[in-house]
């Protein structure tokens, strides 16, 4: 077993995009969904995701902010293990239009017609509290 530091676990991570959120819903099961980062993927413990205010998942979030985020990569090289990691966490939700264009791409714009300024959007921060990692043999857990 190998522990990364949080910069290294960066660089692993930086070609994974999606994510499964799961939140716990108002009759309390646990639900999960697809969430792209959108490359923003300079990994310091905080994930940024954008959604709709009036979604399920900003719902849920609202009544339980915590949440984990689940992250599988390719195969590695030569049919190696690909990365798996998990982040457990709590989210906020950010409404300031800077935040968004600090976090925000182009490819946005296919879900976000009007950019920033869309109506109704609201940002995901999911601060990690706990990162646990599997890559082949190497595992690990970061606590930022």
């Amino acid at each position: 077993m190998t522990d990364l530091t949080l910069h290294d676990l960066s660089k692993k991570m930086a070609k994974l995009d999606f994510a499964m959120m799961a939140t716990r819903s108002a009759a309390g099961v646990i639900t999960a969904r697809p969430m792209s980062n959108n490359g923003d993927v300079d990994y310091q413990g905080d994930s940024y995701f954008f959604s709709y205010e009036e979604s399920r998942k900003v719902a849920d979030l609202r009544d339980d902010p915590h949440t984990t985020l689940t992250y599988t990569g390719a195969a590695g090289m030569l049919g190696g293990p690909p990365l798996f990691v998990t982040v457990e966490g709590k989210a906020a939700l950010i409404e300031d239009r800077q935040a968004f264009a600090d976090h925000w791409t182009k490819d946005l714009d296919r879900y976000f017609p009007d950019g920033i300024d869309t109506p109704g959007i609201v940002m995901i921060r999911v601060d990690a509290a706990r990162i646990r990692y599997w890559d082949g043999s190497d595992e690990g857990e970061i606590t930022p």
